[in-house]
């Protein structure tokens, strides 16, 4: 269940002798696709849905007006940014007096729940289905079940919309099955078709 941090408590033993099946498709075809370890990034659900009942009540930038507002959105680069009196307001309610110096992660959670409030509508580009974000593709308006936005992005959605926040993973280890695979001593392996890789698998393992 958890992971191992020293090199003492491992538990897998030295790599002697591996035997492949389907060898062609899994040393040259998948070669590519790494294997992931990956762990929970730790991350409070509180801090998404204070920050997407705050963020609402800052005032956007009139359309056309080069300044005033609490943020200002950029269609063209599909950007939003703070204004100097959106931070304020922000550290006010918050209670910092510099949200980019106090806890490293306020100032992400407010730049994301920023994006996902100025810039990601509702029925345009995701869907709320069975309580969970489906993201629509912006190119050809299909959703896209099990694919989620990434730095948080999904997690600060799933708090505007007052859906569960699904954990963050982040990527702690990973290595190529080529790699993998010629840390072993001894390499063999099975497949029907293997004439045709004869001279890379010669080349590469």
């Amino acid at each position: 269940d958890n992971m191992v941090d020293q090199l003492e408590a491992r538990v897998q033993r030295e790599r002697s002798f591996a035997i492949v099946d389907e060898v062609d498709n899994i040393l040259i075809d998948e070669a590519r696709t790494p294997l992931i370890i990956s762990g929970q990034a730790e991350e409070s659900a509180d801090l998404y849905f204070s920050f997407a009942r705050l963020v609402p009540r800052l005032k956007a930038r009139p359309e056309g007006a080069e300044e005033g507002g609490d943020f200002f959105v950029d269609l063209k680069d599909k950007a939003v940014s703070s204004t100097e009196e959106g931070i304020e307001k922000m550290e006010g309610w918050l209670g910092v007096e510099n949200m980019y110096d106090a806890d490293p992660r306020l100032a992400r959670h407010f730049e994301q729940a920023l994006r996902a409030h100025a810039l990601y509508k509702r029925d345009r580009d995701y869907i709320v289905k069975d309580g969970e974000i489906v993201i629509v593709d912006e190119f050809t308006g299909r959703l896209m079940p099990g694919r989620r936005w990434s730095d948080g992005l999904h997690q600060a959605v799933e708090a505007k919309e007052n859906v569960a926040i699904q954990e963050e993973s982040q990527t702690v280890a990973t290595i190529t099955y080529q790699n993998y695979f010629r840390r072993y001593d001894k390499l063999a392996g099975m497949t029907g078709t293997a004439l045709t890789e004869a001279t890379e698998f010669m080349k590469i393992y």
